[in-house]
């Protein structure tokens, strides 16, 4: 049995059950994934003038006392507008044990609406990143970049993996595991910086379809409602011409996939981060969590596509077929989950291929 590693399900009920984990209200039941727990909305959310970081001196209520413009009442819902940013207070709140630290990411569906979220704790020098110990509550910055979205209070955006020391992969570790489980559908997988790569696709599907570029001015898309809104209303298709390129529109928001199928199998978790930005002025935009189970055949996962946010910046950059976009690197878990995701719990991004956020209808 492991000594270090993500906890699984399980062990994150257990947290609850210790009180290391408390929430204002019970906990959803769906709330807890293989790998991760979802973070639910409070009841206020605080417009401010700027995001911001705590410090070591302080906590975010103080600052947020400081910076906030108004409130808004987000017990029946309430619209979160393009270009400014939010702070708001989670329902979640830690008290950690000594050994276990934790790190927060988008949900994939906030990823592929364009949600800026990141999570902040009190004291805190980083975002996403609580230390082993932590005792306090659980903030949210939210900033809509493309769309303007409805939340209420328990929407979850974001989410937070628990972990027990050191549990990263190393490339020796890398590669013998994807020489047993074939971790993305490569002939020569490129595995270096701790994480294996992952290629863009421009090639398209049987239709030609490479991707989506997201339109301005668009309706309000409720983050609480699935197939609630049609994709010609928020999203241009675009189809391959001819060259296996595409030229990326700087500041434009497109949703993509690669080249490789992936697989995470189940006594492990995986994390894509963006790829070094030195190699282009385009970026994958929100790295994403990739549970135990993802691609597992035996979890109905064969063939599944990692989505991918993409934005060019600054200038117009060309993206070729095949061009390296990102890396996943690879965790432990600390055990074994109940369940993984895909079949065990109806995912909505199991065996996928290129594919718009659960919120848009065909």
């Amino acid at each position: 049995m492991r000594t270090t590693g993500i906890l699984p399900d399980r062990d994150i009920a257990g947290l609850f059950s210790a009180g290391a984990l408390m929430a204002a209200r019970p906990l959803d039941a769906d709330q807890i994934q293989p790998a991760s727990l979802d973070l639910r909305l409070g009841a206020k959310a605080y417009r401010v003038r700027a995001s911001f970081l705590p410090g070591p001196s302080s906590d975010v209520a103080g600052k947020l006392e400081r910076l906030k413009l108004h409130e808004i009442d987000l017990t029946n819902g309430a619209v979160l507008e393009t270009g400014c940013v939010y702070v708001v207070p989670l329902q979640e709140r830690l008290a950690l044990p000594a050994d276990i630290s934790a790190s927060a990411n988008p949900k994939s569906s906030t990823g592929r609406l364009d949600i800026f979220t990141r999570v902040m704790a009190d004291h805190a020098q980083e975002f996403d990143k609580i230390p082993a110990g932590y005792a306090g509550p659980l903030f949210m910055e939210v900033s809509p970049r493309t769309f303007p979205i409805v939340v209420r209070e328990g929407s979850r955006l974001s989410q937070v993996r628990f972990r027990k020391g050191h549990a990263l992969l190393s490339e020796d570790e890398l590669h013998g595991l994807h020489a047993a489980e074939t971790l993305v559908a490569s002939e020569a997988p490129n595995i270096s910086g701790g994480g294996i790569a992952l290629s863009i696709d421009l090639t398209g599907n049987a239709d030609g379809l490479i991707g989506y570029r997201a339109k301005h001015h668009t309706a309000v898309v409720d983050v609480d409602k699935r197939a609630a809104q049609d994709v010609d209303d928020f999203w241009e298709p675009l189809h391959a011409r001819g060259r296996p390129e595409l030229i990326l529109d700087p500041d434009e928001f497109y949703i993509l996939v690669s080249r490789e199928a992936v697989h995470v199998p189940p006594l492990h978790a995986a994390e894509m981060t963006p790829f070094d930005p030195l190699v282009g002025e385009f970026r994958v935009h929100y790295a994403g969590f990739f549970d135990p189970g993802f691609g597992h055949s035996a979890a109905g996962g064969t063939g599944a596509r990692a989505v991918l946010e993409v934005r060019s910046h600054e200038v117009p950059f060309i993206l070729e077929d095949g061009q390296i976009v990102g890396r996943l690197v690879y965790e432990h878990m600390l055990a074994w989950p109940d369940r993984l995701y895909g079949a065990d719990m109806k995912s909505n991004y199991q065996a996928q291929g290129l594919k718009l956020s659960k919120h848009f209808r065909a």
